[in-house]
């Protein structure tokens, strides 16, 4: 998650937000055709020069993966630098509680990512079969510290989560010049205040007097004083926030609403004019392919927020105006 706050109000905003999103959505490569092959929309066709730059700076450690890892080599990486992929990741335009406009994003380590998490996962099971680890499910599957394998899948980790940092840092400034460009608003700034926040990730940490590998899926750091970013569905409210450093949490605190029902049963229980309806106000997707996203198939953000308010402090409370979807 990222989000930056601007020096713009919504009296800045014109009543049409049409063209914002318009521009947002040809600034940033979104979704995912052709099965992610050549001529997919959700990739960079032709690299801009900043973001091969920027994988100018990631690729001696991937190539050093690579080097003794040669099966994750499978494309589709520096294509993938600067774009948001599909599913729940998004980018927004919001309003807080004194109408400031902030930009909002979610995504994460792209393809690369989730390859690289797939690979380790059966080189793991394939570890636990070679020294005759009986698990009681294969998915428990572990590698022990201080082997090659264990060293391996942590530097694989956290390049990924370098790249998933470039990959939203790349998209703001793409996000935050198409919004300029647009000639829809006046000149901004849009420096004022940025939050950058992982919630699938591996830290090195110390908690209870032990120094100890901490593995947040869904989830967020939130040590005291930490800023995050807690986001609602498409249609709802998402907040900035303040961690408490509550212990019992290992500091930490939810990534966001969370889902109320598979992507199957929201598209068998919701109508397009459903979605409308509950997408109103908001300029976004109102098609068929977006109904698995439509708010009520997430869990009430209000009542996730109440739920942990001894790990948070609300700072914002943002909702969107413009919403881009894969």
């Amino acid at each position: 998650m990222m989000a930056v706050q601007t020096d713009l109000n919504a009296r800045d905003l014109p009543d049409n937000l049409k063209e914002i999103r318009s521009a947002i959505e040809k600034a940033v490569p979104h979704g995912r055709t052709n099965h992610g092959s050549h001529g997919d929309r959700g990739a960079w066709s032709h690299i801009p020069d900043r973001n091969n730059q920027v994988w100018g700076a990631l690729k001696p450690r991937y190539d050093a993966i690579l080097e003794k890892h040669p099966k994750l080599d499978r494309g589709n990486h520096s294509n993938h630098l600067g774009t948001l992929g599909t599913g729940n990741h998004f980018i927004e335009v919001c309003l807080d509680e004194s109408e400031t406009v902030w930009f909002m994003l979610h995504s994460g380590s792209r393809g690369v990512g989730n390859r690289m998490g797939s690979y380790f996962i059966e080189v793991a099971r394939k570890d636990m079969e070679k020294f005759f680890i009986n698990l009681p499910d294969r998915d428990l599957a572990y590698f022990s510290e201080g082997t090659e394998h264990f060293d391996d899948y942590v530097e694989a980790v956290e390049w990924a989560q370098d790249f998933a940092r470039f990959n939203r840092d790349l998209m703001m400034e793409q996000v935050v010049s198409a919004v300029c460009e647009s000639g829809e608003v006046r000149p901004f700034s849009a420096e004022a205040k940025a939050i950058n926040c992982h919630h699938n990730y591996v830290a090195r940490e110390r908690h209870y007097g032990e120094n100890v590998l901490i593995t947040r899926k869904g989830a967020v750091r939130a040590r005291e004083g930490d800023m995050g970013i807690i986001p609602g569905s498409m249609g709802a409210r998402s907040y900035i926030v303040r961690g408490k450093g509550n212990l019992e949490s290992f500091s930490s605190c939810s990534h966001g609403a969370g889902r109320a029902m598979s992507r199957t049963e929201a598209k068998r229980r919701f109508s397009l004019a459903d979605h409308k309806r509950m997408t109103e106000g908001v300029e976004c997707r109102k098609d068929a392919d977006v109904i698995d996203e439509t708010p009520a198939a997430y869990k009430p953000i209000e009542a996730v927020m109440a739920a942990q308010k001894d790990l948070v402090e609300i700072v914002h409370t943002l909702r969107q105006v413009v919403c881009v979807k894969g």
